[in-house]
């Protein structure tokens, strides 16, 4: 009696075979992964080949002037700095909308010919942190010359009280680090090297008023606005840009030396009254006629473009991007 319940469970534990149709797709995605991994090997393969021909031919480049979309890429030897110290202040649609923004600003200083050295993003945190890390396996990790922390932006100079002899020095260190708000009294006339320029990394619709330049005041540190009423007169809506347009406009500058020209370029059409006043200065900024949410979803198209231009350019580098990019809708201050 024992025998045939012994054979019954063996055969119950048999795993039921694949149907011809599940049997394919495996038999197809494992010959997508081989070759998947055999071309990543050719790929490397060919890079090492072109950097021996170029050792030979005396023809290196230097690994800093990464030459990228037909141009080299020269650094400015600053850092911006975005404060995500907000999260607790802001709805579950500004932090999709935010997160959004960081991507978009990743991708413009990858791609512009001007880029600063580094972008350290500060006080990574809540929500932020979670839709980060859901989104294509936490790729922003993977994103080149960032820095991410969980602390907050003070640790630019507490971190360096230890070899510090006193208070002189840390003032020294924190002189070097400018909060950008449209609410400060100063006006930021020129970018320097060397220096660290904060940007508040909030999604607010402006419900929030002296949000950053409080901040930056309790942090002792100084503070500046963008000269936008000096060079556009015309500019007569808020002066609230999002996370990605103040840091390309911030790059338009590196790259011309001239405010008139980052401000037209980079600030939405739609923001200004009446016909520029500068003609000569095209307003690559903007992306949609009138209405905020088609220019939004049209920018949104664009940078996915953008970022998918990206990974494949990173492919070369062996670096992996990905990010999916969402509609960046709200301001900051």
């Amino acid at each position: 009696m024992e025998q045939p319940q012994a054979e019954e469970n063996s055969i119950t534990s048999q795993p039921l075979p694949l149907s011809k149709k599940a049997q394919k797709r495996a038999a197809k995605a494992a010959r997508l992964q081989e070759q998947k991994a055999e071309r990543r090997a050719r790929e490397k393969e060919a890079k090492k080949c072109k950097r021996r021909e170029r050792a030979q031919a005396g023809d290196a480049e230097p690994r800093k002037r990464r030459k990228m979309g037909g141009f080299d890429q020269t650094s400015f030897a600053a850092q911006v700095v975005i404060d995500l110290g907000f999260d607790n202040m802001m709805t579950d649609k500004e932090v999709t909308s935010l997160t959004s923004q960081l991507a978009y600003t990743y991708s413009a200083n990858r791609r512009s010919s001007t880029p600063f050295t580094s972008l350290l993003f500060t006080s990574l945190n809540g929500r932020t942190k979670a839709r980060l890390d859901a989104i294509n396996d936490a790729g922003y990790k993977r994103w080149t010359n960032t820095k991410w922390w969980e602390e907050g932006y003070d640790r630019i100079w507490t971190s360096k009280s230890d070899s510090c002899d006193g208070d002189e020095d840390l003032d020294a260190h924190r002189a070097n680090v400018v909060y950008l708000t449209a609410d400060s009294e100063e006006e930021l006339m020129e970018l320097k090297e060397g220096e660290i320029y904060v940007i508040g990394g909030i999604c607010d619709h402006n419900r929030y008023k002296n949000l950053c330049l409080d901040k930056a005041q309790t942090s002792s540190i100084r503070h500046a606005r963008l000269p936008i009423g000096r060079y556009i007169a015309s500019l007569t809506t808020r002066k609230v840009l999002t996370v990605n347009q103040v840091f390309e406009i911030l790059l338009k500058w590196v790259e011309t030396r001239d405010w008139e020209q980052a401000f037209w370029s980079v600030i939405p059409k739609r923001k200004f009254q009446g016909k520029p006043t500068n003609p000569d200065v095209s307003p690559e900024g903007e992306h949609a006629g009138e209405h905020e949410g088609q220019e939004d979803q049209e920018h949104v198209n664009e940078v996915g473009v953008v970022a998918s231009s990206d990974l494949e350019d990173e492919k070369g580098h062996d670096q992996d991007d990905g990010f999916q990019l969402s509609n960046p809708t709200s301001a900051i201050h």
